[in-house]
């Protein structure tokens, strides 16, 4: 019987690796997953992605407490989200890590960042992950931003300097944001989100 080289072996791993990722990944002018799935705000409603949707698009933004690359982009992120909520666009922020792998994960803890970041949109938890698994995310900050008919237009990162905003040279979430309330196209439809990767919970 043939033997498998190494080199073989870890080519046809890649390649699998990359089938598997690709069929999780959200597609752009996908429909939002798990959309009527309610998830418990920091102010104690309960709250889905259809709930929030808005008449000019829906962003989705998984993030969470712990993870410095989060915070860095945390005080962006508010803006946007703020900003951009009372433009039209719905938007709700998600935090899909397990608690019990990092404290400051807990809810108590997220309502003391909405809190201190003056969030205006919902920030939820996604109890068992299963939001985040359905739309591929991996990574915290990670943004899905939706059109007005809930088809995705962006997927990605914030802007590309997470720990300097003044040197900030490409803002693409903001300017994807901006031409879907244009109703334009968006310039840059995917960019890879940079993150600490999500703790999620056990299935």
């Amino acid at each position: 019987m043939k033997t498998i080289k190494p080199f073989a072996l870890a080519i046809m791993g890649a390649l699998m690796l990359t089938v598997s990722n690709n069929l999780l990944a959200l597609d752009l002018g996908e429909k939002a997953p798990r959309a009527n799935v309610e998830m418990k705000s920091v102010d104690g409603n309960m709250v889905s992605i259809a709930d929030v949707r808005g008449d000019n698009g829906t962003l989705v933004i998984f993030t969470c407490n712990s993870c410095p690359w989060a915070q860095a982009w945390s005080d962006r992120i508010a803006r946007l989200g703020n900003e951009f909520q009372a433009r039209g666009i719905g938007v709700v922020a998600i935090n899909s890590n397990d608690p019990n792998r990092n404290a400051v994960d807990g809810f108590e803890h997220m309502q003391q960042e909405a809190e201190d970041l003056g969030l205006k949109f919902p920030y939820v938890v996604d109890a068992t992950s299963d939001v985040a698994r359905a739309f591929g995310a991996t990574r915290t900050p990670e943004a899905f931003l939706f059109s007005s008919d809930g088809n995705l237009v962006y997927h990605g990162t914030i802007d590309d300097n997470a720990h300097n905003a003044e040197q900030v040279e490409e803002q693409y979430l903001r300017t994807a944001l901006e031409s879907v309330v244009r109703q334009a196209e968006v310039p840059v439809q995917e960019t890879k989100a940079i993150g600490c990767g999500i703790k999620f919970r056990s299935s």
